[in-house]
């Protein structure tokens, strides 16, 4: 048992129970998104041993959820239409409390190609879904809003944050704003050599009581104004440096088991990379989950939170 008290802690609108998972197929580096993704490494091994080690990973990732009491959907990539980047469903795909599934605009067209009508069947049948918004038509303009990659969200709070980039327009994430109600929070993100961060979702990491956030990243302005609205909506701030966040420490997701506990789940990358004073302020609220995922790390350029989209849709009563 965590040393922070469930009893005295209501629960978050934050934190899902349930996650759908893509079991990759065609695993490999994406040419396409390597322009705007500065994490991904092309790997020496071959491509056939590159997909084997991520279809291994997945699989320890996916045991150590359901172990840890987190509800896991998996659902099998498509063996015909290669789609290297399927593991990380996040960006395509949210869905939302009131019962709303938003799919999202790509900004690399093989991307595209993983919105597959048949997961959301899949959804449909399990779940209580009263709309859908479909905001891939926004492709045709050349605006993207990579979903939960691009917006972050304080559910609790009803914001959203986002670092813009070619991946995160801004006319489309106040579109989103004026669509959901929730107020928008925008901002540039920069690595060490200045080149933008491709997703909001590498720098900073958002949990019930606390954010994950690499300030050193954001322009002094910006950094005002989250400080602002992280000391109104009472979140305890994690710093991670740029190293850490190299480390994918900012690509973290909060989720709570079945029976209530919150759980941040990260890669064993992250956690290694964290310091004593920051595991301090994590363990106030929540456990921690490492999981190993080298491959997908390094040849996909994202890590545990791309691989997950949280489920807050309402059970279908039978």
């Amino acid at each position: 048992m965590s040393s922070f008290d469930m009893m005295n802690k209501p629960e978050s609108l934050q934190l899902a129970n349930t996650v759908l998972m893509v079991r990759p197929a065609h695993f490999g580096f994406n040419s396409e998104t390597g322009a705007t993704n500065v994490f991904q490494n092309r790997p020496e091994e071959k491509e056939e041993e590159v997909s084997a080690a991520a279809l291994q990973e997945f699989d320890k990732m996916t045991e150590a959820l359901r172990t840890t009491g987190i509800n896991v959907i998996v659902v099998e990539d498509s063996q015909e239409i290669v789609c290297p980047d399927a593991v990380f469903p996040n960006n395509w795909i949210t869905t939302h409390h009131d019962g709303t599934i938003i799919t999202y605009p790509m900004q690399t067209p093989n991307r595209r190609l993983e919105r597959r009508g048949e997961i959301l069947d899949i959804l449909t049948a399990q779940f209580e879904v009263k709309r859908k918004f479909n905001l891939e038509l926004f492709e045709e303009h050349n605006q993207f809003l990579e979903g939960t990659g691009s917006m972050i969200f304080d559910h609790d709070h009803r914001i959203v944050y986002a670092g813009l980039s070619p991946r995160t327009n801004v006319q489309l994430l106040s579109h989103f704003g004026a669509l959901m109600k929730y107020e928008v929070v925008f901002f540039n993100a920069h690595d060490e050599h200045g080149v933008p961060v491709y997703h909001t979702n590498v720098m900073m990491a958002m949990g019930s009581g606390f954010v994950v956030i690499c300030m050193e990243s954001v322009d002094d302005i910006s950094q005002k104004t989250l400080r602002q609205c992280f000391e109104k909506t009472s979140k305890e701030v994690v710093e991670i440096s740029f190293g850490q966040m190299n480390h994918f420490a900012g690509n973290m997701l909060q989720l709570r088991t079945v029976g209530g506990r919150p759980v941040l789940v990260m890669s064993q990358t992250a956690y290694d990379s964290l310091e004593a004073q920051q595991f301090a302020k994590l363990r106030r609220h929540t456990d921690l989950l490492p999981v190993e995922i080298p491959t997908i790390e390094k040849v996909g350029g994202g890590s545990a939170r791309c691989m997950m989209a949280e489920i807050f849709l309402q059970p279908r009563k039978n």
